[in-house]
């Protein structure tokens, strides 16, 4: 064959795999024998092998590439990845859809897209000109993990599409049951451990640094999102949109033209649920206008425009071997059920929280006991009640615990908590579970210091508290000797413990475990206050004022600091060099520097959470309740008690229209 006829035949046979994985992994369809498509697929290897020059990154043949030598690069997101609320019954469903009519212009009535929630991991497929280059894993909404490689695995995603254009699509990948089982049965014949569900499965198998062993575990995804250039201005026509550019959407999605209509539907989507071939936890219930979506915004890390509903927890029934208490880092002294493994909605279970002291003597649960336990959401199996056969002799009632299971020290119940505290500063289990936070994916996210680790260099004594992580390297050797660790092992653990030192002002925050503090409160506290000292010598008040920190917050902050031995341990981060500053930056004089406004009622241009930023970019403060340190009142459609305690104390109010007009150009 001539060159032209070669490069012919292979954009011939790219063309018919990828009809015939579209079929096959998109519509469950299959339009020729396996010995066919194999025959097309080596033939195809063969020509691009034997003519590198026309080998292209969208080739069926490109899904399977070399391991990931270099790990897993962050990647920002272009548009952040949020959460959503979790909502559990009619009422809570009713009151979600009255706050987005309160947050949308009157008279407009919001349309609702109903999709099932996968149980999996969501990730983010970026587009460009039409061809699949990059994939990225949530992270913590603003920055994941580059894991293309082993998405591109996954066949039923489209390595290019028709008709080009720069795009992301969001969906949620996840194992069947069937292949989760069959995986399952594979090491149980091989003696291995066994996986717990096919959600872990599936986010374990996405971090494996070989493409090979992924294309092994074969895992699956729906898309739910299409973002960037496209014609679609509600959500109902991006998932049309998505079919038509041949992603893989689920057909279990409903139009719903009022919430009543939702919850009519929700018993027939519940029904189904033991039926799908996936597992779901619930479904989400998404406003579909775009622009009402524009409109309603974002709180913290949740868009006000969707929320999910979580099902019936499923239920099981086991015996109580024991009961054991766990220690938190910050003291709480928690009861743990031990119990005879169940399997329970996708996992076995071997442990369950019993909550506190009260609960236990609530329910009278005893050891030995028949017990109820369910999944709450789908995820914390937790004992709900006793279930004994007649005629079952019990055990005594279980008594309080006095003193700390791990350091002895008294143990105390603090007034209106129910709660039982270890206040040994010290405790080892306490230094474990704060220098875990520390360490975690969410907060410094260093890596080679998981628990195992902490609780080994824990009990050695290399580690007393998280400020003596950046002391490690000072006994480099010393560590090298231990048993199961090299020296690469080591190098690779001081490595990521200096790259720690890049983390942002917010992350470093976050990871100080204050209580109540968490990514998005400590990302509001870096920028506000903009340096550690600023935060430190604030009051309560101050720090209330910041948007939507409420007192517990500031409490907690406040005496966070007071205690000598955080204090301690932040001088000794500095000395290491870690970042408590950077994130505010000096803003020119303008109208809004160093004044405090507080906002009420529904902006009709932007969301409240845009005009406080806003607010905050220009030097000024925001917070959530009226007082006679308030500034200005900026108040939108609805305003309501915040303005009328506005006018009792004389505070100035702005309209929208005015405080658009005082913004910078």
């Amino acid at each position: 064959m001539s060159l032209r006829q070669i490069e012919n035949r292979i954009i011939e046979l790219r063309e018919l795999i990828k009809k015939y994985d579209y079929h096959y992994y998109v519509l469950s369809e299959a339009l020729i024998s396996d010995f066919e498509y194999d025959s097309l697929y080596a033939e195809l290897v063969k020509l691009e092998k034997e003519n590198p020059v026309f080998v292209t990154f969208d080739s069926p043949t490109q899904r399977l590439s070399s391991d990931l030598t270099g790990g897993f690069p962050p990647v920002s997101h272009k548009y952040q990845m949020l959460s959503l609320s979790n909502t559990y019954n009619e009422g809570e469903l009713l009151d979600f859809a009255r706050r987005v009519r309160d947050g949308l212009p009157e008279l407009e009535i919001p349309e609702y897209v109903v999709e099932y929630k996968i149980d999996g991991l969501s990730v983010s497929l970026i587009y460009e000109n039409g061809v699949f280059v990059k994939a990225a894993t949530r992270g913590d909404g603003l920055i994941g993990e580059d894991v293309t490689t082993n998405v591109k695995t996954i066949k039923s995603i489209p390595l290019s599409v028709e008709g080009g254009g720069n795009f992301e699509v969001r969906g949620e990948i996840y194992m069947e049951k069937e292949v989760f089982e069959k995986l399952n049965l594979r090491r149980a014949e091989r003696g291995e451990k066994l996986f717990a569900n096919p959600r872990n499965v599936a986010s374990g198998t996405l971090k494996l640094l070989d493409p090979k062993q992924v294309s092994q575990r074969p895992l699956q995804i729906y898309v739910y999102s299409l973002l960037g250039e496209s014609n679609a201005d509600t959500q109902w026509s991006a998932l049309q949109i998505l079919k038509d550019k041949k992603f893989r959407v689920n057909n279990y999605s409903k139009l719903c033209n009022s919430m009543v209509e939702v919850i009519e539907l929700l018993s027939e989507f519940e029904e189904k649920r033991d039926e799908l071939p996936y597992e779901v936890d619930g479904v989400v219930i998404k406003v579909n206008s775009f622009r009402q979506q524009n409109l309603l915004g974002n709180v913290a890390k949740s868009p006000r425009w969707a929320t999910a509903f979580k099902f019936k927890a499923k239920k099981a029934q086991t015996k109580l071997l024991q009961i054991t208490w766990q220690v938190g880092r910050t003291g709480a002294v928690t009861p743990v059920a031990e119990l005879e493994p169940v399997f329970l909605a996708g996992s076995t279970i071997s442990r369950a929280t019993l909550h506190n002291f009260d609960e236990i003597k609530r329910k009278d649960i005893r050891t030995g006991d028949t017990v109820l336990i369910e999944k709450g959401g789908d995820v914390i199996p937790k004992v709900t009640g006793v279930n004994n056969p007649e005629g079952y002799i019990r055990n005594e009632e279980e008594k309080i615990l006095e003193n700390c299971p791990v350091c002895n020290s008294k143990l105390t119940n603090p007034v209106n908590e129910v709660a039982l505290y270890c206040e040994n500063y010290d405790c080892p289990a306490q230094v474990k579970g704060r220098i875990e936070h520390f360490a975690s994916r969410g907060a410094m996210d260093i890596e080679g210091l998981g628990s195992a680790i902490v609780d080994l260099f824990v009990d050695l004594g290399y580690l007393k508290n998280y400020a003596d992580i950046y002391d490690l390297q000072k006994i480099a050797s010393e560590l090298k000797k231990i048993e199961r660790f090299g020296e690469k092992s080591i190098d690779n653990l001081l490595a990521g413990i200096e790259k720690s030192k890049q983390k942002p002002f917010s992350k470093v925050l976050f990871a100080l475990g204050i209580r109540y503090v968490g990514a998005g409160v400590a990302q509001k506290l870096a920028a506000h206050f903009g340096n550690i000292e600023k935060l430190i010598s604030a009051t309560e008040e101050e720090i209330g004022s910041v948007y939507e920190i409420g007192p517990s917050i500031s409490n907690s902050v406040v005496n966070f600091f007071k205690d000598e031995h955080n204090i301690t341990a932040v001088e000794r981060l500095k000395a290491a060099g870690l970042i408590f500053t950077g994130e505010k930056t000096e803003v020119e004089d303008n109208f809004f520097k160093g004044k405090t406004f507080v906002l009420t009622g529904t902006l009709s241009t932007m969301s409240r959470d845009e005009a406080a930023e806003k607010i905050i970019n220009l030097g000024g403060k925001t917070s959530s309740s009226v007082s006679k340190n308030t500034g200005y009142v900026i108040a939108g459609e609805s305003a309501g008690s915040k303005l009328d305690k506005a006018n009792q104390l004389g505070v100035k109010i702005l309209t929208e229209a005015e405080f658009i007009k005082l913004l910078p150009e």
